[in-house]
């Protein structure tokens, strides 16, 4: 069949069947035809020749990639795995067609849509300075991190997870997780973290006032490790803003729509998507690196 008449540029198929519909209800094709602006020759054409789906060959690993965490993935983590594991020469607009096409969408971050967890208790114990000022920039990992505690409520109870992020390399060095906020679980972090610090690094921890970042043990410990504490101002959220984001990222990834009937379990589920996060999501600000990869090759350059 030939193309349409004059040049005319090609209706989607969607609009060719929207026409297609009333017309197979007995009403003459002329009506919705002049009502979709659309000539007969442009109309039969869209229907006979269906739109091709877009690269076609990347669709089982869109799929499969899609698929790594319980609410997806968005398109720029598909296309940089794409890229970076698989080799595939791709624009930048093309995993995102392919995968509205496939009908795979990631749910939009959504703006502090649960709890808060609350941790200030008043003046206890000692307060430091706002090193950061809100500058989470680091050029390269263990120069400066965050950590902050939140919560998950589920049908077993709560759950308390109090991480710290390095914000250079995009890595989740430390993941506490407890059924109780108390200071257990802060030694624990802090044991983590300190197992984990490079030789010779000095990095900068920012916290909230919370009573955990101001107890004494706390403070110590992280004094006598090299690091140098940074806190934010009572009640301003903007000012832990990077790590505030990273929970942002667990809630909507991992959490939103789920539920656990045992501590047990969802303590092994959140420790398997913290390593998908260290180990297999890549972060366009890396370049297209995953957080460990960064880690490893800064160091290696840093050497």
């Amino acid at each position: 069949m030939d193309g349409p008449e004059g040049g005319e540029a090609l209706p989607s198929r969607g609009k060719a069947l929207a026409v297609a519909e009333p017309s197979g209800q007995g009403h003459a094709l002329a009506d919705p035809l002049a009502a979709a602006g659309l000539s007969r020759s442009s109309y039969c054409y869209a229907l006979a020749h269906p739109k091709a789906p877009t690269r076609p060959e990347l669709r089982a690993r869109v799929a499969e990639v899609f698929g790594r965490l319980p609410n997806g993935v968005g398109h720029r983590q598909v296309a940089m795995e794409l890229r970076a594991a698989g080799g595939a020469r791709i624009a930048d607009e093309t995993v995102p067609k392919t995968m509205g096409e496939m009908g795979l969408g990631c749910g939009i971050r959504r703006e502090a849509g649960y709890h808060r967890y609350n941790s200030y208790r008043g003046v206890v114990g000692e307060v430091f300075e706002n090193v950061l000022g809100r500058d989470f920039s680091a050029d390269g990992p263990w120069q400066k991190m965050g950590t902050d505690v939140t919560e998950f409520k589920c049908s077993f109870g709560k759950a308390h997870l109090a991480p710290a992020y390095d914000f250079g390399s995009k890595e989740t060095v430390a993941w506490p997780i407890s059924e109780s906020p108390g200071l257990a679980r802060q030694e624990e972090m802090l044991a983590m973290l300190v197992a984990a610090k490079p030789e010779g690094a000095a990095p900068v921890p920012h916290s909230d006032m919370g009573w955990q970042h101001r107890h004494a043990a706390h403070v110590s410990a992280l004094a006598e490790n090299g690091f140098t504490q940074s806190m934010s101002r009572k009640g301003n959220r903007i000012d832990n803003g990077a790590t505030e984001q990273v929970f942002g990222h667990i809630k909507d990834e991992f959490f939103r729509g789920r539920d656990w009937d045992d501590f047990e379990t969802f303590k092994r589920d959140l420790e398997a998507y913290i390593r998908h996060w260290n180990h297999a999501r890549r972060q366009v600000r890396l370049k297209g690196l995953t957080p460990v990869e960064f880690r490893e090759q800064a160091l290696r350059e840093a050497a």
